[in-house]
């Protein structure tokens, strides 16, 4: 099952490497620049879209922010990368730094890939870090890697002053979620990009009365702002929207 889903991710990714990552030229400004402005990204996707359209302009975009982006506690795991049609794809495998202690290095955006990824692998067992289905909250713990990794995010989420803008996550998974009500137990904020925008964390049946619902009650308020409109449309055609957007770095 795994082999068929890192192939299919695989034929995702050569597919992803051939399509411009800037739909359009951009009205009020680029993709690469929006994600300049975090000082963390994660995610739950296992493709590599970011290493292979976003990594390599780090250096150059970021105006000495940073050095580049990392993939924390991971070390390439043969040839460095080859160039394919014009860009990077990133073909090594990556597996947890050989002695065992994680860290972000200095200077360094960091991009952390909470499920793992289809070019991860255990560098001493071989197997894949990638984890899937309905029981992912007691496969992370098995792999020091992820779990270092969840508890990263619920250390960035409950700090003071923090703010999690939240892109086509569907709320479905409870050890985010949990995490996610931690986080706002200590004042987090959070902004949505969603089609179903704020309804996205309502996970009630439609019925002539709702029945309350604790998590809507404790992260509703903690949205600041939400937008149902598309990326392409947020950074190319609709200034109202990209305003309410960058209104969530102030």
């Amino acid at each position: 099952m795994i082999a068929a889903i890192v192939g299919m991710l695989n034929m995702m990714s050569n597919s992803m490497v051939r399509r411009p990552f800037e739909q359009h030229p951009n009205i009020q400004g680029s993709v690469m620049e929006f994600l300049l402005r975090f000082d963390a990204i994660f995610t739950l996707n296992q493709d590599t879209l970011l290493e292979q359209h976003y990594a390599q302009h780090v250096m150059l975009r970021s105006q000495n922010r940073y050095q580049g982006l990392e993939f924390p506690g991971t070390v390439a795991a043969g040839p460095p990368p080859v160039s394919l049609g014009g860009n990077q794809e990133f073909t090594a495998l990556r597996f947890p730094e050989p002695n065992g202690r994680f860290s972000v290095s200095p200077q360094h955006q960091p991009y952390f890939k909470l499920h793992g990824s289809r070019n991860y692998s255990d560098g001493l067992a071989g197997s894949r870090i990638i984890i899937m289905g309905g029981n992912k909250a007691a496969s992370i713990p098995r792999i020091p890697l992820l779990q270092w990794y969840m508890d990263q995010f619920t250390q960035h989420i409950s700090a003071a002053g923090a703010k999690l803008l939240v892109i086509g996550y569907s709320f479905s998974d409870k050890h985010i979620n949990d995490a996610i009500s931690a986080g706002v137990d200590h004042g987090l904020r959070l902004f949505i990009i969603d089609p179903a925008g704020v309804d996205v964390i309502d996970k009630r049946k439609p019925m002539p009365i709702k029945v309350p619902d604790p998590y809507v009650e404790k992260v509703g308020p903690a949205i600041i702002g939400a937008s149902r409109r598309p990326l392409t449309q947020i950074f190319n055609q609709d200034k109202v929207e990209w305003d309410k957007v960058m209104r969530f770095f102030q």
